[in-house]
């Protein structure tokens, strides 16, 4: 999962050409009679790819057209991985299919009759696809909590950090551990305070593959109990305008003993009370409905001496993301615009445009900030033909818990007119 900040163009490289058709050992020299262009890119590895251009020296129509290869970090050189033929206004094309292009690589392309012309040399970067499961998604302070998962292609022994999401939007590495030679890992991690912790697991860059970091997972951590006090929340996790019921049992307290819930918001310094009611058989008492606007703090004390009270547990409020295509249907080089909403006001948050990959994770793919409405903008160009997935995410701050929007699918069909793909170079 990466964040893609536009479609890069990329590098020019100035070396030698070596006249043999399937292997060559380094990048052409580039001259401007033969174009290129590779999208998406960057991408998700295995995630298929839609190289095209344009030859531009008549004659342009039925010439062949070569494509070549340099896996980044492998120290070989060239590799032809693919032929094809212009049509008549001398447009070609191939596509990488899905699974197939798991590194980052270099591509360029050469015409192989008359001309004897090639293109620049394009930079794919390709992210490694990490995955993430947690052990529960529920604790109390102290609990180990396991956090498992693979990355994709193959990393053996290199290092994964697990990583907490900010207030303030950042992501701060909480422990570190070792890919084994699956590409596997498992970190343990304890939390000493309650709250909801959205975590990630985070594979950093190296020669193959650019950073790829896993979907985030949130676990919502409890103070331990307070024994003979307890307090309980009917959903530890709800969305902005969402209700949630707080109960509990008063051991040893008579029926209709006086009891008050006492709150406190992200944004409040002190608690105060909300609600009162009296305890029902065996000490039992109900504050319903509640409806916090922001993450809360709650307690619930006894309203008279001798007094006493519960531990404090932690409400998470997560933010409410919309999220509509400006069409359900492309093709191959059209562009889809995705426009949405949040609540509550996040202006001038970062939110991501989100992908879901062949692995069954989502990824990072646009990165934005949310306006002064509490809006938000996206937009994406298709590189093959096939069925997408898109989704907004807002990361959490200090008031909420970070939320995702419903999925929405494109159907994206084959380029009808090569003339209306994003300009090659």
């Amino acid at each position: 999962m990466r964040p893609r900040l536009a479609v890069l163009a990329m590098v020019v490289t100035t070396l030698v050409a070596v006249a043999v058709p399937s292997v060559v050992t380094a990048a052409p020299s580039h001259n401007r009679g033969l174009t290129i262009n590779a999208i998406p890119n960057p991408i998700d590895a295995g995630e298929g790819v839609f190289i095209y251009g344009h030859l531009n020296v008549a004659p342009v129509g039925g010439q062949t057209i070569i494509l070549y290869h340099h896996l980044a970090g492998s120290g070989a050189g060239y590799t032809k991985v693919g032929q094809t033929q212009t049509d008549t206004h001398g447009f070609y094309e191939f596509t990488r299919a899905e699974d197939v292009v798991l590194t980052n690589r270099s591509w360029f392309v050469r015409e192989a009759g008359i001309h004897q012309i090639h293109s620049r040399t394009v930079f794919e970067r390709v992210a490694a696809l990490v995955s993430l499961s947690a052990s529960t998604s529920t604790a109390v302070t102290g609990q180990p909590v396991v956090f498992t998962g693979h990355v994709e292609p193959n990393h053996a022994g290199e290092r994964v950090v697990l990583q907490e999401e900010t207030p303030s939007g950042d992501w701060r590495g909480l422990k570190s551990g070792r890919l084994d030679g699956g590409s596997n890992y498992a970190i343990t991690y304890r939390w000493r305070f309650a709250g909801d912790h959205t975590v990630r697991v985070l594979f950093p860059s190296d020669a193959r593959n650019i950073s790829g970091a896993a979907n985030p997972v949130t676990v919502a951590v409890q103070q331990k109990q307070i024994p003979g006090f307890t307090i309980n929340s009917s959903d530890q996790l709800i969305s902005y305008g969402q209700t949630v019921t707080i109960s509990g049992v008063v051991a040893n307290a008579a029926s209709n003993t006086p009891v008050t819930l006492w709150a406190r918001d992200a944004y409040q310094a002190q608690f105060t009370p909300v609600a009162d009611t009296t305890t029902g058989a065996g000490g039992s008492y109900t504050f319903a409905p509640q409806t916090p606007g922001y993450n809360t703090e709650y307690q619930v004390r006894t309203t008279l001496a001798p007094h006493r009270h519960s531990a404090v547990l932690f409400e998470g409020v997560q933010d409410v993301l919309t999220m509509t295509p400006s069409s359900t249907t492309s093709e191959v080089g059209g562009h889809v615009t995705f426009t949405g909403t949040v609540l509550p006001d996040k202006a001038g948050h970062v939110i991501y445009l989100q992908r879901l990959g062949a692995d069954g994770d989502w990824h990072n793919e646009e990165i934005r900030v949310v306006t002064n409405a509490s809006t938000f903008q996206f937009g994406w160009t298709f590189g093959k033909a096939g069925t997408y997935q898109f989704r907004a995410r807002i990361v959490g701050d200090r008031g909420n818990v970070g939320g995702a929007s419903a999925p929405v699918t494109i159907q994206v069909s084959p380029a009808t007119n090569p003339s209306t793909l994003p300009p090659a170079s």
